[in-house]
Formats: C-alpha cells, sequence, structure tokens
C-alpha cells in the first residue's frame, strides 16, 4: 500500500461490513502491520485462522482491503493489506435515513469500546513500559465554551497536527531512523453536552 488517501465510507452496506467486532480488529491489526496473513491476525486476535479468512473476505468484498505481495516464500500464504491509508465515516452522510442512522450509530458506539478497550489494555500494562513513554502519554480532558462553527475549527487543528506528526514518524521512519518507534494512537473527541 503506498501512499493511498483514507476511503470515506458513505453506504450503510460498507459501514456494517466494517461496523463487525472482529473484522473491526483485523482491520485496524492490519493498518498496523501494514500486511498480513489470516495466521498472522489469527495469532493477534486469537481466532482461528479459517475464521480469521472469512472476515477478511468480507473486508475485500468492500474493498476495504486487498490481496498484497507475498512476503514469505510460501506461496499457500495469502496476504493482506489495507486498500487505503484509513477510513473515514461522517454521521452526516448517514442521517438521511432512520435504518442508516441506527447503522451509523452501532458503528460508532464498537469504535468507541475498541478504543478504550485498546487504552485500558495501555493502562494495565503500562508498568512493562519505560518511564520515558509512561512520561511522554497523555489523559487530559477540557471544558471549553464554544460555538459549533468554534468546535469544528478546533478540530481540524487538532486534526492537522496529528496529520504533521503522522506524515514526519512515517518519513523518518523511511529514512531509517526506527530506534525507540512505537505504534501510537491517538483519539481525539469533542462533542457537546449539558449538565
Amino acid at each position: 500500500m503506498a501512499d493511498k488517501e483514507n476511503r470515506r465510507i458513505t453506504d450503510v452496506g460498507t459501514l456494517k461490513a466494517l461496523g463487525h467486532p472482529l473484522r473491526m480488529k483485523l482491520y485496524r491489526a492490519l493498518l498496523v502491520a501494514g500486511a498480513a496473513t489470516a495466521s498472522q491476525l489469527g495469532e493477534q486476535v486469537d481466532e482461528a485462522p479459517s475464521l480469521v479468512s472469512y472476515h477478511l473476505r468480507r473486508l475485500a468484498d468492500h474493498g476495504l482491503i486487498e490481496e498484497a505481495e507475498p512476503r514469505s516464500g510460501d506461496g499457500r500464504e495469502r496476504w493482506w493489506q489495507p486498500a487505503s491509508d484509513g477510513v473515514s465515516v461522517r454521521g452526516a452522510d448517514f442521517r438521511d435515513a432512520p435504518e442508516k442512522e441506527t447503522a451509523h450509530l452501532a458503528f460508532t458506539r464498537l469504535y468507541v469500546d475498541q478504543r478504550t478497550e485498546l487504552y485500558r489494555r495501555y493502562l494495565d500494562g503500562r508498568a512493562a513500559w519505560p518511564a520515558e513513554w509512561n512520561d511522554a502519554v497523555v489523559d487530559a480532558e477540557g471544558n471549553l465554551r464554544l460555538t459549533a462553527a468554534e468546535l469544528a475549527s478546533l478540530r481540524n487543528e487538532l486534526l492537522a497536527v496529528i496529520r504533521k506528526y503522522d506524515e514526519k514518524g512515517r518519513a523518518d521512519e523511511a529514512a531509517g531512523d526506527t530506534e525507540g518507534r512505537e505504534n501510537v494512537a491517538v483519539h481525539v473527541y469533542g462533542f457537546p453536552f449539558r449538565v
């Protein structure tokens, strides 16, 4: 996969395909790995390769992943890779019918649950990380008074900063600077609430 833009999901079929708990884990694992086999992914998610293969084919049916060039000499292994750098799902694309809005809500809840689980796993295992990593972790909350337009502006600025660091990290790694580099999850939520 070489510098493919995020794919914007606008149809319910694709949203439901990705909105399956195991498929979402497999898709995330492929984004991190770049390419993998069903056996490799099965070890990561603790599922049988045959079940993983089935779910990988469903993701491929919707164009979310694609076959990759083999990375080993075993011609029986089928390698998979993401078809894009990631996906983009916007609520506005699913508001025109109640069943579409319901599918989007279910997808979003699952996404948040899996993000939360990823952070919990870090918390449970943080003692195994060196102090420099634990000191670098951010866990912050701000309760701001904004307009919708200001929140949209804040979102755009935060996403631009994340993109900047992602591009720099990938470029540095491609140039051989791999020492001390780890996968880092950055989750950003900004939403209105009333007390």
